[in-house]
């Protein structure tokens, strides 16, 4: 994994994931470590993000590396003309591993060509999102005890949540059983299902998952994302397709837990924050000891 660029979750094996989580774990336990003493991370954020970037951050400040970069495009010299290939080059020259966020599909892929240091993908379009699957696995194994034969309900904006594509990549390692939850305009991508056929993987697809929440051992809640909409019309149609309410959760499983990408707007209402069942604040924290384990490994610097 050292020197190994991270561009979408199947850049990993399972074993390999596992290795994240376990160093994740450890990190849990003694966050503030001084190993990325005289590292300069960078982070190039050509798309708004809070809890990415500043996770990120937090990881590198608590492992006493350095960060540079922007949080937004207009302050780069993108907004000037520059190329992408330009930008990544002349920061390669000020860093040890760049994390980037970009809103064009096969972004981050295009910067590992080009770039002489490692690159973590921090989401690129509706495409991929690892660093985020990566928390989410940890949070899952973490609430559940293990992260093999659980039924996951995956709720929202299918179609275009780059988190949802990558969570289902990665446990469809683990032999789960998906319950995919969408309006028809936002249902998961034909290729997603293929793969799971090819797995031999069971999934079902609905509408509307109010009368078969019990079943759910994770509910993964997404946001119907106005930016990936090109037709306002689609957006505003499906915007608040679904809000999850505590008065939803009373007939669940006692182990269920409630978790979001974040930033919510809407689609989990705030009576569920004060559940036992919600977990979706305690899920960004963990991003954080995730991502000092994926930088740690990707430096070579875990021992």
């Amino acid at each position: 994994m050292k020197d190994k660029s991270l561009i979408s979750i199947n850049d990993y094996s399972k074993d390999e994931m596992l290795r994240v989580l376990d160093l994740a774990a450890e990190f849990e336990q003694n966050p503030s470590r001084d190993i990325l003493s005289g590292k300069v991370i960078a982070t190039l954020f050509f798309e708004p993000s809070t809890r990415t970037r500043l996770s990120f951050e937090s990881a590198v400040n608590r492992l006493g590396g350095k960060i540079i970069g922007f949080s937004d495009s207009a302050s780069s010299s993108a907004t000037k003309g520059e190329s992408l290939k330009d930008t990544i080059k002349t920061v390669c020259n000020y860093s040890d591993l760049i994390v980037m966020r970009h809103p064009i599909e096969g972004s981050a892929r295009y910067a590992s060509e080009v770039a002489s240091v490692p690159i973590i993908n921090a989401g690129d379009g509706a495409n991929q999102h690892p660093t985020q699957t990566l928390l989410d696995l940890y949070s899952i194994r973490k609430t559940q005890e293990k992260l093999e034969d659980l039924n996951l309900f995956i709720v929202g904006d299918l179609k275009y949540g780059r988190t949802v594509h990558s969570l289902l990549m990665a446990m469809a390692h683990f032999n789960a059983t998906f319950y995919f939850i969408s309006p028809k305009e936002l249902r998961i991508p034909a290729e997603y299902k293929m793969h799971l056929d090819h797995l031999n993987l069971k999934y079902h697809e609905y509408t509307d998952f109010r009368d078969i929440a019990g079943e759910a051992d994770i509910i993964y809640m997404t946001r119907v994302q106005k930016e990936r909409f090109s037709d306002p019309i689609e957006y505003e149609k499906t915007k608040n397709a679904y809000v999850l309410r505590n008065a939803m959760l009373q007939e669940t499983r006692s182990n269920l837990k409630v978790l979001h990408p974040l930033p919510r707007v809407n689609e989990i209402s705030t009576d569920v924050d004060d559940s036992e069942k919600a977990y979706y604040f305690t899920q960004a924290l963990n991003g954080v000891y995730t991502r000092q384990a994926i930088i740690s490994l990707i430096l070579g610097l875990n021992n």
